[in-house]
């Protein structure tokens, strides 16, 4: 019986002292996204040029706003760079929009490059080696299709490209855009993801996504390139830790990365959740545990019994106080990501956010039980530690 009691009081220190630990990380993330985002850094001195970017940008198909997207590419504000467009099929859609693209600005340097390049699974690096092989520019920008531009977005990453720092990405988030998906999707990126991206740029963790990624060409080249991470589906998590182990910084710039695909629904948007939850359990396992932990509803019901064992507090009222409070610091930290007045009020924002906090776990959970990876219209299996290996399709129920 004692050891019982021992044990049940273990479960709750660990639970309640987890919980403080969620809170903190928090309240660090809203005071650090307030520091680091949106700011005006100085520009570079005069006396020394611009660094060349050569931008790579892969493709496949089009949706409704592709041309907007790739049109901002066109209209930067930056004196030196190529854009490099990668489509692998060369009977795709894209493929006539890019051209008239091309056409439409002769001042801009820009290339088209059809065919993919197998140097392993990952259908991306496939499809960007070739011309990542052909960059002529030290700096390279891996740019995901549904990407859209401020004018001075590349001027800011390159600002933030110091001496000792070798790859500057951007913080996902998203465009203003109407329906119930694109506010669900503003959520999650403006809270749940930005909060963990913001600790992990301040401790300076591997929290990286290579939708709008600068990096030195030079230090990738030193270990074969980028198909030396074709082995991976989350190239870009191997490719952070990459510079990470040979000492080099990593840092988000101030802009958030402003997606704007045209295809938003809240089934794709799960199904791509779900997709990165299994890379990270694959990745990092320890995932498993401590991720369902980080959720509003899963931490704040853990430690709501945890206080009833401690402290004898009433576990409901400490649930709801929680989940009030998770939620008032959800709203000052997307505000602070969205930088201006969100498309949506605030009853909106407690729906979409109540449907992301509730599914999360569930979503999560299905992760789990079902590891194989889906990306687009092939399906891969993960082993321990990341490496992919693409499988035959299955029929799902």
């Amino acid at each position: 019986m004692v050891p019982m009691i021992y044990t049940l009081y273990g479960f709750a220190i660990f639970f309640f002292i987890y919980w403080s630990a969620m809170w903190l990380l928090h309240i660090i993330a809203i005071f650090y996204g307030k520091y680091k985002l949106h700011r005006k850094l100085p520009l570079p001195s005069l006396d020394e040029p611009y660094p060349g970017v050569s931008i790579l940008k892969p493709l496949m198909g089009v949706d409704s706003n592709l041309a907007a997207n790739l049109e901002t590419f066109f209209t930067m504000s930056y004196p030196q760079y190529e854009i490099l467009f990668c489509i692998e099929d060369e009977v795709d859609p894209a493929v006539t929009l890019v051209e008239e693209l091309i056409k439409k600005y002769p001042k801009v340097s820009a290339k088209l490059f059809t065919g993919a390049t197998i140097v392993g699974v990952n259908p991306k690096i496939n499809n960007m080696n070739r011309a990542f092989e052909a960059s002529i520019y030290e700096l390279v920008l891996v740019s995901d299709s549904g990407i859209k531009m401020k004018e001075d977005t590349l001027l800011d990453m390159v600002c933030y490209m110091t001496e000792k720092t070798g790859l500057v990405h951007q913080m996902p988030f998203t465009c203003d855009r109407n329906g119930f998906a694109a506010m669900l999707e503003k959520v999650y990126f403006g809270t749940a993801q930005a909060r963990i991206y913001l600790v992990a740029d301040l401790f300076r963790a591997n929290c990286h996504t290579g939708m709008s990624t600068l990096l030195r060409k030079s230090v990738l080249n030193e270990n074969g390139g980028l198909k030396t991470f074709g082995c991976y589906l989350a190239e870009d998590f191997f490719i952070c830790k990459y510079f990470l182990d040979r000492g080099w910084r990593t840092s988000i710039s101030s802009q958030p990365a402003l997606q704007n695909s045209g295809l938003c629904d809240v089934n794709n948007f799960q199904a791509r959740l779900t997709r990165w939850a299994k890379l990270r359990v694959a990745m990092v396992p320890l995932v498993i545990i401590f991720e369902p932990l980080s959720e509003c509803m899963v931490i704040g019901a853990c430690a709501a019994w945890a206080s009833s064992v401690l402290f004898q507090w009433d576990s409901v009222a400490f649930y709801l106080i929680h989940i009030l409070f998770w939620f008032i610091c959800d709203w000052i930290l997307l505000t602070t990501v969205q930088n201006g007045s969100l498309p949506f009020n605030k009853f909106d924002f407690l729906v979409g956010w109540l449907f992301r906090e509730c599914s999360g776990p569930y979503l999560f959970l299905h992760a789990i039980m079902y590891p194989e990876i889906q990306w687009r219209n092939r399906v891969f299996k993960l082993s321990w530690g990341g490496v992919a290996q693409e499988i035959k399709p299955r029929i799902k129920c």
